[in-house]
C-alpha cells in the first residue's frame, strides 16, 4: 500500500509587540446591538481607544448586527450614547459611507455575497446538508485527541449527483486543507494550531441565508483596513479561521491582541444577561464616566488603587504598556452589584 503524504501548508504573521513604525494603524470596535453595553464591552473599547490615540490611528465602529433576528435599532443608538457619554470617540462610523462602503454589516451583505460567490468558484466552498440533528451528534460522539469534534466531513466529496438530489437548504461550508496556522498575539505571544481537513471546515453561510461571523468579520478587516485588533480572550481560537479565510480572500491579516475577560467572582463573563452591569443601568445609577473609566484602569492594573479618571486624562496620563493585567487570561471584577467604587 503507498504511504499516504499529506502537504502542511504554513501561514505566518511576523509582528513584534506594538510596534508602529511608518504604520497608519487603523483599529475597530466592533459590538453587536443585541442589548445594552455593559462593562466588558467598555473594557475592550476604552483599551482598544486608549491604544490607537497614543499611536494617532484611526478608529472604526463597525455595528456588527448580523443577528438580525437579535438586533435593534434602539441598541445600536444605545452604543453611540454610551461612548459619547464616556469620551471615547471614533473616526468612522454609522450614518456615513466610505471607500469600503458602510461601517454597519447588515447594510454589507451584498459584499459577503460576492465573496461567497467568488470563494465557490475557487472551489473553496461546499454545500452542507447535514441537519442540526446530525451535526448534534457528531459533536457529542468521542474523537481521538479532541474533547468535541467540529465537524466529519461528510458533505465535503459529495458528487454533483449526490448534491441535485438533496431537498434540504444547504449551508456553505470552508473546505480547509491541512495545514498549520500561526501568528504572534501582541500580548499573549506564539500562538499555533493545526487544522485539518474536513474536521475544521467551518460555515461561512448557514442554511437560513444568514452569513457567519468568521466570513463577516474577516471581510470587513480586510475591507476596511485594519492593522490591529483588541478584543476578548474568548476570540481567541477564531482568529487561525480568519486568518485563513483573510489570505484566501487576498487581504493581509491584522495584528492581534486578545485581552484578557471581566469575570464576576464566580468566573462567570460579564455579559448583557447580567443585570445591574450595563453602561445605561451603572449612569442611571449616579454613576460617573469618570468613575466608570477609573474603575477599568484599575482592573488593568496601570493603577494600584481605583479612581476617578475621564478618559481624555487617561489618554494623557496613562500608558498602555503600564497596564501590567493585560496578559491574563480573565480578570475578576470586584464588586457588589453597581458600587464599583467601593
Amino acid at each position: 500500500m503507498k504511504k499516504r503524504f499529506i502537504r502542511m501548508q504554513m501561514y505566518l504573521i511576523k509582528s513584534c509587540p506594538f510596534q508602529t513604525d511608518h504604520m497608519q494603524v487603523r483599529t475597530r470596535f466592533a459590538p453587536s446591538p443585541t442589548g445594552f453595553m455593559h462593562l466588558g464591552n467598555i473594557w475592550i473599547a476604552l483599551l482598544n481607544w486608549l491604544w490607537t490615540r497614543q499611536n494617532k490611528g484611526k478608529i472604526v465602529l463597525r455595528i456588527e448586527d448580523i443577528d438580525t433576528q437579535r438586533s435593534k435599532p434602539s441598541y445600536i443608538q444605545g452604543i453611540l450614547d454610551d461612548l459619547s457619554w464616556l469620551g471615547l470617540d471614533f473616526d468612522e462610523g454609522p450614518g456615513h459611507s466610505f471607500s469600503y462602503g458602510d461601517t454597519i454589516q447588515s447594510q454589507r451583505t451584498h459584499l459577503y455575497e460576492e465573496t461567497c460567490r467568488d470563494l465557490l468558484k475557487q472551489g473553496e466552498l461546499y454545500p452542507c446538508f447535514c441537519s442540526r440533528a446530525r451535526l448534534h451528534a457528531i459533536s457529542s460522539a468521542p474523537h481521538a485527541n479532541e474533547a468535541v469534534s467540529s465537524y466529519d466531513g461528510h458533505c465535503r466529496n459529495l458528487t454533483e449527483q449526490e448534491r441535485v438530489v438533496q431537498t434540504k437548504a444547504p449551508s456553505l461550508r470552508f473546505k480547509v486543507d491541512d495545514c498549520r496556522i500561526e501568528f504572534t498575539d501582541l500580548l499573549k505571544g506564539k500562538q499555533s494550531k493545526h487544522l485539518r481537513a474536513g474536521f475544521d471546515d467551518f460555515v461561512v453561510k448557514r442554511a437560513d441565508g444568514m452569513f457567519a461571523y468568521q466570513l463577516a468579520v474577516s471581510q470587513d478587516d480586510g475591507a476596511m483596513g485594519i492593522t490591529h485588533v483588541f478584543r476578548g480572550n474568548d476570540l481567541m481560537d477564531s482568529t487561525f479561521y480568519q486568518i485563513l479565510l483573510m489570505r484566501k480572500m487576498g487581504y493581509t491579516p491584522p495584528a492581534y491582541a486578545h485581552l484578557p475577560l471581566l469575570v464576576d467572582q464566580q468566573g462567570i463573563r460579564l455579559s448583557k444577561r447580567q443585570h445591574g452591569i450595563s453602561v445605561k443601568e451603572l449612569r442611571e445609577s449616579g454613576t460617573t464616566a469618570e468613575e466608570i473609566i477609573g474603575f477599568l484602569l484599575y482592573l488593568a492594573g496601570e493603577t494600584g488603587h481605583k479612581c476617578r479618571m475621564s478618559a481624555s486624562e487617561a489618554l494623557r496620563n496613562v500608558d498602555f504598556n503600564t497596564c501590567r493585567n493585560l496578559t491574563k487570561d480573565s480578570i475578576t471584577v470586584p464588586f457588589k452589584k453597581m458600587n464599583i467604587l467601593r
